[in-house]
């Protein structure tokens, strides 16, 4: 049985940090693409970032530079450092996990297979 577990979020005020976690079991997490998404209220999930079976990270522009997306295949964890904080970060987020497609990783929501129940962190202003 698959299971992805978020933990970690919260409330914060502008410009503070905060760090996700994400517990994988049931599937290969070594060798699947993981990525991080978001949903606020009224608008849909985009993709935050992502990191592929080997490290490599990729992050769309509006996290870059302050958010850090990383996976420890050991225990089978997927990470989300969350730095200078803004209001517009305020939403649920997920963790998901899906296959490298053509030996890549994408933002795209239908390229991951399996999801968690998401973590909410609020930003306050």
């Amino acid at each position: 049985q698959v299971r992805l577990v978020e933990s970690g979020g919260g409330s914060v005020q502008a410009g503070g940090s905060l760090r996700l976690s994400c517990a994988a079991s049931g599937f290969p997490f070594s060798t699947y693409c993981m990525g991080w998404f978001r949903q606020a209220p009224g608008k849909e999930r985009e993709g935050v970032g992502d990191i592929s079976s080997d490290g490599e990270t990729s992050y769309r522009d509006f996290v870059k530079g302050r958010f850090t997306i990383s996976r420890d295949n050991a225990k089978a964890t997927l990470y989300l450092e969350m730095n200078s904080l803004i209001p517009e970060d305020t939403a649920t987020y997920y963790c998901a996990a899906g296959r490298p497609r053509g030996g890549q990783c994408f933002w795209a929501v239908q390229t991951y297979t399996y999801w968690g129940q998401g973590t909410q962190v609020t930003v306050s202003s």
